[in-house]
């Protein structure tokens, strides 16, 4: 489980990121990613709001929740083992395709490494 302030927690949040993020996509993977936001009456040196991530895995993946929860699980162990490479202040919503079930996990989370890559999400590579 990524810890409380990095996770996106409501729908509001989510449907922000849909309307103004911008789109990075591999053949199993889809990532919604809007840049930091700084406020206005943010002093320079207080440190950025941390980086919230949420998950979309639909049942046109697989009808059977303990696979889609596995491909969450997975997801995130990789999501920890990355964010203290990952820029503080973005919000990401990464989405599953319904095609992940022809790739094999590793694959799979090499494409979610590549997609933060491409994002220019990841601080020093």
């Amino acid at each position: 489980m990524l810890a409380k302030a990095n996770r996106l927690r409501n729908r509001r949040h989510f449907v922000g990121v849909y309307r103004q993020g911008v789109r990075h996509e591999t053949a199993h993977l889809t990532l919604r990613a809007l840049g930091p936001k700084i406020p206005h009456s943010q002093i320079p040196h207080r440190p950025s709001h941390p980086t919230q991530i949420g998950i979309v895995i639909g049942k046109k993946v697989d009808k059977r929740a303990v696979y889609r929860n596995r491909i969450k699980r997975q997801m995130r162990a990789k999501l920890r083992q990355l964010l203290p490479k990952i820029q503080r202040g973005w919000q990401l919503v990464l989405i599953v395709r319904p095609n992940v079930q022809s790739c094999n996990s590793d694959q799979f989370l090499r494409e979610l490494e590549q997609l933060l890559v491409q994002a220019e999400v990841l601080n020093g590579n």
